[in-house]
């Protein structure tokens, strides 16, 4: 999956770069690698490294664990981007998809009082920064079913990720 996703990223993006704290289990992709600059905050230390070494305005961010990523939404949302905000992030049956989104590095200190206070929810800082949100029309004709924000965490995530598209059955 990390395979695909980082061909796909390739293809969208300049610069593509790995946050992971076993470089040496992904030495064959060939990418720069960062282990958390600050260990211990999930995803959101993952962000925070992200944007601490972004040498960009704003750096797109999805999960390795998304096999559908589509090389379409990721060129439509990396359109959007023009400076005017902070985060560029779809929203699927109402909700919104924060390890799918581009961040402005304008976001780190927000980033970093989250970490201060313990929280490590990347929504919760959405109310204090400039948010476009991708709506699902927008999306729908790219990935009309969406299967591009599917994570897999589990066996059974497996098990659907490996079944056709509704379209394909």
């Amino acid at each position: 999956m990390i395979e695909r996703a980082s061909d796909m990223l390739r293809r969208v993006v300049r610069d593509v770069i790995v946050i992971t704290n076993s470089p040496e289990d992904y030495e064959f992709l060939a990418l720069p690698m960062f282990r958390d600059l600050i260990p211990g905050y999930g995803a959101l230390g993952g962000l925070y490294t992200g944007l601490k070494v972004c040498s960009r305005s704003h750096g797109l961010f999805v999960a390795c664990d998304m096999p559908f990523l589509n090389e379409k939404v990721l060129a439509h949302m990396v359109a959007l981007v023009d400076g005017g905000h902070d985060i560029v992030i779809p929203r699927i049956k109402g909700l919104l998809e924060p390890l799918h989104a581009i961040y402005a590095t304008t976001c780190l200190p927000y980033v970093e009082q989250l970490m201060k206070t313990g929280d490590l929810k990347i929504v919760n800082m959405y109310p204090f920064v400039s948010i476009l949100e991708v709506p699902e029309s927008d999306l729908r004709v790219f990935d009309p079913t969406f299967r591009f924000i599917m994570n897999v965490n589990t066996p059974d995530d497996l098990e659907k990720a490996r079944l056709p598209e509704p379209s394909e059955r």
